[in-house]
Parts: C-alpha cells; sequence; structure tokens
C-alpha cells in the first residue's frame, strides 16, 4: 500500500504532474469536437455531391473532386496527414498546433462520414424522391426534408463509431509535440520512469469518455425510435 501511495504521489502529485493529464484531456477533448464538426460539415458536403451524381448524373466535375479526395485520405495513414498538415502545408506559418491538428483531423474524418453519410442517402428507397416531388418539393428540398433524416436515423451508430475512432485517433497528435493526453502521459512516464500507473490512467480516461459518448448515441437513438411511433 505505502509503494502505491508514494507511486501515485511521484507521478501525479509531485511537481504539479497532474497537469499534464488535465490539460492533455483539455487538447483532447478541443481538437476531437471541432474536428468532428469540420469532419462532419465536409462529410455531408461530400456524400450529398457524390449521391447526387449517383442519382441524376449531375456534377460531375465536383464527383470527380470527391472521389480524389476520398481516395487520397483513405488510402494515407492519419499520422502521415498530420505530419503533411503541420511540416508542410503550414510550414512557412507560425501556425497553432492544436489547429493544425483539427484541420488534419477534421479532413480526415470528413472522408470516412462522407462515405456513411452517402451509405445512408442511397439506401432510401427512390419512391421518397419522387414522394416529395409530387408534394411540389424540388431535389433540394427532398433531400433536406425528407432523404437526410430518414438517412440520418439509418447512419447514427456508424456516425457515433467514427467520432470515437476520431477521438482515439487524436492520440497520434504527439508526433507534431501536440500536448494532448496521451503526450502528457507520456511525459510524466519520461519523468518518472513509472509506465503502469500513469498509462492506465490514460488509457481509463479514454475508456471513460468513450462509454459516454457511447451512452448518450444510445439514448438518442431510443428518442429517435419512440419519434416514430
Amino acid at each position: 500500500m505505502d509503494n502505491f501511495k508514494l507511486r501515485f504521489y511521484n507521478n501525479f502529485i509531485a511537481d504539479d504532474r497532474w497537469r499534464y493529464i488535465t490539460e492533455g484531456l483539455w487538447v483532447t477533448i478541443r481538437v476531437t469536437f471541432f474536428a468532428a464538426l469540420i469532419g462532419i460539415a465536409i462529410g455531408f458536403l461530400v456524400a450529398i455531391i457524390r449521391s447526387t451524381y449517383d442519382k441524376t448524373g449531375r456534377l460531375k466535375l465536383p464527383d470527380f473532386i470527391c472521389k480524389v479526395y476520398l481516395t487520397i485520405i483513405r488510402g494515407t495513414p492519419v499520422v502521415v496527414q498530420l505530419l503533411i498538415i503541420y511540416f508542410v502545408v503550414f510550414a512557412s506559418f507560425n501556425i497553432d498546433k492544436v489547429f493544425a491538428a483539427i484541420v488534419a483531423f477534421g479532413l480526415n474524418s470528413g472522408a470516412y462520414v462522407a462515405e456513411i453519410v452517402r451509405s445512408g442517402i442511397m439506401s432510401i428507397d427512390d419512391g421518397q424522391f419522387e414522394a416529395g416531388r409530387s408534394i411540389g418539393f424540388n431535389y433540394v428540398q427532398t433531400m433536406v426534408y425528407i432523404i437526410i433524416p430518414q438517412a440520418f436515423k439509418n447512419i447514427l451508430p456508424a456516425l457515433a463509431n467514427e467520432f470515437i475512432v476520431l477521438l482515439k485517433e487524436t492520440s497520434v497528435s504527439g508526433f507534431i509535440a501536440l500536448n494532448d493526453l496521451t503526450k502528457g502521459g507520456d511525459v510524466i512516464r519520461g519523468r518518472t520512469f513509472d509506465s503502469f500507473m500513469v498509462l492506465i490512467t490514460v488509457a481509463l480516461i479514454y475508456l471513460i469518455i468513450v462509454m459516454g459518448m457511447t451512452a448518450g448515441v444510445t439514448r438518442l437513438e431510443r428518442r429517435l425510435r419512440n419519434s416514430d411511433h
């Protein structure tokens, strides 16, 4: 017991080392939240462009650009994308590391969100489009008021899983020396040479956040199902 207390003191109390965890957690939450917003915006835009081309044959050039974007993002590791964004794209700018991480993870997430949303849109029966047209909606109105709300219910579990993956992917932010949650734990480990306690703590924090997100999505799914009755 005394050994546990000593290790706890050395890892978290001495020199206020707990701050590496709390400050790193705040960075992780910010990067995840804003990257998710960017991913949603890009994902829905790309999905609508691609599904519009699939259904109508219009927007050929934007569809081609979207395909190139999806191929590049899904075909390269997120770590490499993060390094390119920070050390190549923003090399000439004194850019904040948090901002660079948000952009990198947002672009990465957008590609996966796009395919999730597109699969949801394409799963909706074409009769729903015809129903929208029959009540006087144009294509955009039909998408906004009829197709996307139905597609959202279908893709919610996959979308939630993508954001959980995004949260965990931010753990590679240390490659650009960003002091996120994982990096904070690693800094403590490097000073105390005690890997077990601090790394288990970091893992538990990620686990608690993921469990909270999962519980929130489960509640939302239940409400959406109840609204159908």
